[in-house]
C-alpha cells in the first residue's frame, strides 16, 4: 500500500502493441493524462516531460507514451512513414487506454485526458472520436489536428488547441480545425513561439494553459487509494 504523498513510477509495456510508456501516478491522484508525442519526436520529449512534471504538481497522473515500438521507430527514422500513419497511432492510443483501464495500480478508474503534440494529436482526437465514454478533455501542443479529418466532428471531449503565435501555417490548420469540432473548444496561441515553444517563457505558458484545461474538465471526486 502507497503512503498518502507517495509517487509511484514505472516503465509499462502495452500487451497488444509492444509499446512503450512511462506511467507516474502522485499520490492522492485525481485524473491521469495520457501523452501522445508526434513528429520525431518519443516519450522522452523534455517538452512532454516538463509539461508532465506541471500536471503531476496538481496532482495529475501522467503516461508518455511511444506510439511506435522501438523496431517500427527504426523504420521510421530510414522512411518518415510511420509518424504520419495517424489510425495506426489512434489505434495504439486507444489500445493504451483499454490496457490503463485495466492496469493493477488503478489508476484507469479515474477521469482520463489526452495530451496530444504534432502528429500525436491528431492520434488524440481520433481516439477521442472513438471512445466518447472514456474521454473527458483534450489538449494539443502546436498539433496537427486537421489530420483527425472526419473524426473531429465526432469529438465530444471539451479540447484545447495551443499554438506559438509564430507557427503561422500551423496556426491556419488549427483555426481550420477548430471549426470542424463540435464540442467546447478553444485556440490558444501563445505569443513569440515558434513550433517547439523553445523560446524563453513559452513552454511555461503552454504548461500552465494546459493544466488549468485540465484541472476545470476532470471533475473527478474520487482519488487514487492511499
Amino acid at each position: 500500500m502507497r503512503r498518502k504523498h507517495e509517487v509511484l513510477e514505472r516503465s509499462v509495456q502495452i500487451p497488444t502493441s509492444g509499446a512503450i510508456g512511462d506511467l507516474t501516478v502522485p499520490g492522492n491522484a485525481r485524473g491521469i493524462i495520457i501523452f501522445a508525442h508526434g513528429t520525431g519526436s518519443s516519450r522522452l520529449s523534455p517538452r512532454n516531460r516538463y509539461v508532465a512534471s506541471v500536471l503531476q504538481r496538481v496532482k495529475l497522473a501522467t503516461l508518455l507514451l511511444d506510439l511506435l515500438t522501438p523496431e517500427e521507430e527504426q523504420v521510421d527514422v530510414r522512411t518518415r512513414q510511420l509518424r504520419f500513419n495517424i489510425d495506426l497511432l489512434a489505434n495504439r492510443l486507444v489500445e493504451a487506454t483499454e490496457w490503463l483501464r485495466h492496469d493493477e495500480t488503478g489508476v484507469g478508474r479515474l477521469q482520463l485526458g489526452y495530451f496530444g503534440a504534432s502528429t500525436g494529436a491528431a492520434a488524440a482526437l481520433i481516439a477521442a472520436a472513438q471512445l466518447t465514454d472514456s474521454i473527458s478533455a483534450v489538449v494539443s501542443r502546436g498539433g496537427r489536428p486537421d489530420l483527425a479529418g472526419s473524426a473531429l466532428s465526432k469529438v465530444t471531449a471539451p479540447t484545447l488547441l495551443i499554438v506559438g503565435g509564430d507557427d503561422y501555417a500551423v496556426i491556419d490548420l488549427n483555426e481550420k480545425a477548430l471549426k470542424e469540432l463540435r464540442c467546447e473548444n478553444r485556440l490558444e496561441i501563445v505569443p513569440g513561439a515558434t513550433h517547439l515553444f523553445e523560446q524563453p517563457g513559452t513552454l511555461e505558458q503552454v504548461a500552465e494553459l494546459a493544466s488549468n484545461w485540465f484541472e476545470n474538465h476532470l471533475h473527478n471526486e474520487r482519488y487514487m487509494s492511499e
